[in-house]
Formats: structure tokens, sequence, C-alpha cells
């Protein structure tokens, strides 16, 4: 039994509801609760726009039959999905956890399919073309540098994900073109109320702040990183990078791999690299955010295929980005390794269920960037739990590779699964080992104090010194960080 005055102990003091009105597993009275908050929430009485996502995303009972008769208000029959998006996404601030988040967008998606059922088959598919448009939304209208996603790579990334078939490829192309003229958008509290998801990150990252905001590159809100002015600072010291693989482990370009030495801070779960050593009461630049890495799901190890210079680690984040990070001795490369994965395997969020599609498209499931609740004990039984699922998938997939006769699209998709998962099951080893050996310990005495301290107290530090680059010939082995290349077919 889940009663509402516990249901809403943190909507800071915001009352939504009668005392009287408890839950009782699904019974008449629950729906009538669900109901008469719901219409509360569509007609704003008592509520903020803000507050609307934090009802409609808890995972249990009664918030989904809230959700459900929130979204009863919404008619969307013979409107296109990117019209009942807009249409939605301006009703409220799709605000909150990941997690939340991301279970409002499949509220969402529920309805729209039942409000047309026959415009796409299946209801994943909803869900799976609705996340597609968040994202291409981000890729078309946020201040990411590089080249746009064409209509024709929309299409080829939705390949296979509409139960197992393909989506309407007008349909695809309608919804590329009417993202591409007018992004999304969202609504906010206060006088604002309508404003694009890029112009929602915060653009003045002072260090005095007390509130958490927003570094992002994106204008989708599951990529943002969280920035807590207040975080613990848990290492810093002087570090070499070099952008080895772009998102989604494509290789770099050339002109864009070359080593920059950054005046490196872990705080919390985000790695600055700043120019100028640090400040705890300078405000960060708008480069130093641009150069700042969320470390959550990421795995550092020592780069052993790397034998241009020494004490270099690799980092691999998230989003299949790739760097190279040249530490000043072999010590302090074993401690920024040791550091980085006890901060992702101790904060890091459970990660979402890829998505559904057939066997031959391979498609990653969403890292959320947010800090998880959960205990050490308990994030610890999580990342067994995974390892496990990991470990056994790997092997069912090994067991059955692809005939030498198919297309190379569907072995590189082999490939590209298999890979995937070899990296995933050395990153949940990591995180467990670690976890075992007692990570909140160490983080409790934060190895970084140290180094902040012999770095401030030691002015003659040249940042742009680094140990000399062994003379060796070049390295042909990187390219084991990049999507895998498509096997020649003998």
């Amino acid at each position: 039994l889940v009663g509402l005055k516990d249901w809403d102990s943190d909507m800071d003091g915001v009352e939504c509801l009668k005392d009287t009105d408890v839950l009782h597993n699904g019974s008449r009275s629950d729906q009538e609760a669900a109901r008469r908050l719901a219409r509360r929430l569509f007609h704003l009485e008592g509520f903020q726009r803000s507050d609307v996502a934090k009802h409609l995303g808890k995972n249990n009972d009664f918030s989904k039959m809230v959700a459900e008769e929130y979204l009863k208000f919404f008619e969307f029959t013979d409107m296109t999905l990117d019209q009942s998006l807009r249409c939605f996404l301006k009703a409220f601030s799709l605000m909150g956890e990941t997690q939340e988040r991301e279970r409002v967008l499949i509220h969402f998606s529920n309805r729209y399919y039942q409000c047309n059922p026959t415009v796409i088959t299946a209801q994943d598919g909803v869900h799976c073309l609705t996340c597609a448009l968040m994202l291409l939304n981000t890729d078309l209208h946020g201040p990411n540098i590089g080249k746009k996603m064409t209509c024709q790579e929309f299409i080829n990334n939705l390949d296979g994900l509409n139960g197992g078939q393909d989506f309407p490829r007008e349909l695809l192309k309608l919804l590329y073109n009417s993202i591409k003229n007018e992004k999304l958008e969202w609504a906010v509290d206060g006088d604002e109320l309508k404003k694009s998801l890029s112009e929602l990150a915060d653009k003045n990252h002072h260090s005095h702040t007390k509130s958490i905001s927003r570094i992002s590159s994106s204008s989708n809100p599951f990529l943002d990183i969280a920035h807590d002015p207040n975080a613990a600072v848990y290492k810093t010291g002087f570090l070499a990078r070099k952008i080895h693989a772009d998102m989604d482990g494509k290789k770099t370009p050339r002109g864009k791999r070359g080593w920059k030495t950054f005046y490196a801070v872990l705080k919390g779960m985000i790695l600055y690299l700043q120019k100028d050593e640090y400040k705890p009461e300078k405000a960060l630049s708008e480069d130093d955010l641009k150069n700042a890495i969320s470390v959550h799901h990421a795995l550092a190890i020592k780069a052993m295929d790397y034998e241009k210079k020494p004490n270099v680690l690799k980092l691999k984040t998230a989003d299949w980005r790739v760097f190279l990070f040249q530490a000043q001795s072999p010590e302090e490369m074993e401690s920024w390794i040791r550091i980085i994965n006890s901060v992702a395997a101790m904060f890091s969020a459970p990660s979402f269920p890829a998505a559904i599609g057939s066997q031959k498209k391979f498609s990653r499931p969403l890292l959320p960037a947010t800090t998880t609740r959960m205990s050490q004990e308990e994030q610890l039984k999580s990342h067994e739990a995974k390892l496990r699922h990991v470990s056994t998938e790997l092997a069912e997939h090994r067991s059955y590779p692809p005939d030498k006769k198919v297309k190379a699209k569907e072995i590189d998709e082999y490939r590209l699964k298999e890979h995937y998962l070899e990296f995933e099951e050395s990153r949940y080893e990591m995180y467990v080992k670690l976890l075992k050996e007692g990570v909140k310990e160490l983080l409790t005495a934060r190895d970084g104090d140290a180094a902040l301290k012999k770095s401030q107290s030691s002015p003659s530090l040249n940042q742009e010194s680094q140990p000399a680059a062994a003379k060796v010939k070049r390295n042909t082995s990187e390219r084991k960080d990049y999507r895998p290349e498509t096997p020649k077919v003998t």
C-alpha cells in the first residue's frame, strides 16, 4: 500500500491531494484520485509546469494511472507524430531525472498509438520514433559543430525498428523535414511560455551558485550533463589530452587529434579540462564547459596499445567517444584510472533497455547521465546482475555467427554488437571489482585532496610540460576503439 502523503513527499510542500486519498492497489478510489490529480495537473491548478513531469514520471502504479488520465486530455487522432509531440511538450516542462523523462515519453507514445493505431504498426515503434525525433532535433538545432544528419541517414538509422519492419519511407521524410524546418519547443514556468530545448541550458555557470545547472552541447534533455558547483572534488592534476574517437566511435579527423595539456579536475561525475589551474572561487569559462567530459558509465584503462608516449590512459565514455590522457608519472596514471572508474561505478544510474528492433539492426541502450539513488550494496547487486546478463548475451551472440554469404551490412551489425558486449562486460567487471573493494571509502578519503594541495602549493609546475615522448613507429592497433570495420567475406 502506498500513501499519497508519502508519494508527494518530494514535491517541496505542494499540497496535491487530500490526506484521505489513500491508495488501495488500484481500487476505484485510486482511479478517482488519479483522475482528480491529472485534471489539476493539466489545468495547472496549484501547480507549475515544472511540477507536471514529477508526477507523470514516477515508477509506481499510482503515477502510471495519473499519467494515463493526464494523457486523455490530449486528442492526437489524425495528427502526425511531430504535431502531437509539439502539442504535448508545450503543455509542461519536461524536467526531472532521465528515467522520469523517459517514462513520460513512453506515456506519450502509448497515447499516440491509441489515437492512431494504423499510422505506425507497433506501439514500441511509436516510442522508438519519438526518441529518434528528439535526437534528430538535437543534431539539427543543437550548437554542435560538424555535419548535420541527412534525411537518408535518419532513415537508415531506423531500419528494422518498427516491430522488426521498416517505417514507411515517406513518413520518415515528412518527419525529418518538419523537425528541420521547425525545432521542437517546450513550455517553461514564468513569462517565457515558449523556449527551445537548446536555450534551456544555463549559459552562466558561476561556481558560487547553489543550484544544479546543465552542461549541454545539444538540445536533447537526455544528453545534458548535470553541473553541480557543490560537488566533491575527487582528483586534480595536469593531463595531456588527445581526442581519439568521436561519438559512436567514429574516427576523429586528423586535424583534431593533436595533444593539448589541461589542468584536469574530476568534480562529481564530470572531468573538467581547464586551461588554468583550479580555483574554487573562479567561474568556469565557456571553453572549460565545452571541454568537460561526463564519466557516467565510462571506463578508463591503461592504453596498452599506444606506445608513442608513456603513462597514457584510455577513457571511453557512454556515447563511445574515446580520449587518450597522458599523466606525469605511472603512479598518477594508475590513480586517475582508479578514481575515474570508482566514480563511474559508484554513481552511474542504471541503463534503460535497448531499443526494440530486428535482430539484424543493433541499437545500444540509453545510458542516463543522472546520479543513482541506490546504496553501494544495491549498486553492486545491480552491476553484478548486468554483468551476468551481458556475459550470457555475449556467449549467445558468439554461438550464432553470421553466414559468410550474408550481406556485408549484416556482418557489420554483428561485429558492432559483439564489440559493444565485449566493452560492457569489461566495464561491469571493473565496476563490480571496485565496489567489492570498497569504493565509498576511497572516495570519502578523496585521493584528489592530496593532489589538489600539491598542485596549489607548486606554482612552478608548467602546464605545457609533458613526459618525453617515446620514439616508436606508428601504431595500427588504435583501430580497436573505432566502430569495427566490416570484415572481408571470403
